[in-house]
C-alpha cells in the first residue's frame, strides 16, 4: 500500500470517487462524513493523509482541521470548492498541509499526496540536508548551495529559507513566515517577508519572473518548489 487516506466529506458521490481513484493507485482508504467522525476515525485508525472537506455538516471544516491538528501526525490537505484567497490563507494558518480547490484531476490530487508523505518522511527521518532540485540546506551546519554554488545568507535568510525548505512544496503564509522568522508576537506585514525573500532569490540567482526555486502564492505568501 501507497499510505493510509481518509476522506472527510458529506457527498457520497465524492466520497466513491476519491475511495475509486485513490485506491486504483494503491492507496488504502476510508471515508467519512463529518468532522466529529473525523475525529474518532483519526484517532482509532491513524492515517497518513487525511483529505478535508471545509463544507461539512454541524462541526465545519475549520473546527475539525483545529481539532486534527493538535490530535494528530497525519498530513491534512483541504479539498474544497472554496476558491477564495482568504479562505486558503485561513486553512494553510489553520494547519493544513497544501489546500485543493474543486474540481480538481485524480492525478494532481495524487501528486499532492505523495508529496506531503515525502515531506513526512525526510521529516520522520530526521534529514540532515533538505534537498529541493539542486538546492542543499544543511541543517548541521547551517549551510546552503545552489548548483553546487556556496551562498551565504544572513541569520533572517536562512531561517525563512529553512522553514520554505522544511515545508517543501507546500504553500506558507505570509503570517506564518512572519511568526516563524521574527517570533511568535512578530509586528510586521508583507514587507518583511517580500523583502527577504528577494534576498534571497538575488543570491541563489533566482529569477522572481521565472522562478526555480521560491515560487509565489498570490494573496497567500511563497512555496519553495519540491
Amino acid at each position: 500500500m501507497s499510505g493510509r487516506v481518509l476522506v472527510v466529506d458529506d457527498e457520497v458521490e465524492m466520497q466513491r470517487a476519491l475511495r475509486t481513484g485513490l485506491r486504483y493507485h494503491d492507496f488504502d482508504v476510508r471515508a467519512v462524513g463529518t468532522g466529529e467522525e473525523a475525529l474518532r476515525e483519526s484517532a482509532a485508525w491513524r492515517p497518513d493523509v487525511i483529505l478535508l472537506d471545509l463544507g461539512l455538516p454541524g462541526m465545519d471544516g475549520f473546527a475539525t482541521l483545529r481539532a486534527l491538528r493538535p490530535a494528530t501526525r497525519a498530513a491534512v490537505i483541504v479539498v474544497s470548492v472554496m476558491p477564495g484567497e482568504k479562505d486558503k490563507v485561513r486553512a494553510l494558518d489553520a494547519g493544513a498541509d497544501d489546500y485543493v480547490v474543486k474540481p480538481f484531476g485524480t492525478d494532481e490530487l495524487v501528486a499532492r499526496i505523495r508529496a506531503v508523505l515525502r515531506r513526512q518522511a525526510d521529516l520522520s527521518a530526521g534529514e540532515p540536508v533538505i534537498r529541493a532540485g539542486d538546492l542543499e540546506i544543511d541543517l548541521a551546519r547551517r549551510s546552503v548551495t545552489a548548483g553546487g554554488r556556496a551562498v551565504k545568507l544572513t541569520p533572517t535568510e536562512y531561517e525563512l529559507l529553512r522553514y520554505l525548505a522544511l515545508h517543501a512544496g507546500k504553500p506558507v503564509t505570509h503570517t506564518t513566515l512572519l511568526r516563524q522568522v521574527w517570533g511568535e508576537y512578530a509586528v510586521g506585514d508583507k514587507y518583511n517577508t517580500r523583502y527577504v525573500v528577494a534576498q534571497i532569490r538575488k543570491k541563489l540567482g533566482d529569477d522572481p519572473a521565472n522562478p526555480r526555486y521560491i515560487v509565489n502564492e498570490p494573496g497567500v505568501g511563497y512555496r519553495l518548489q519540491a
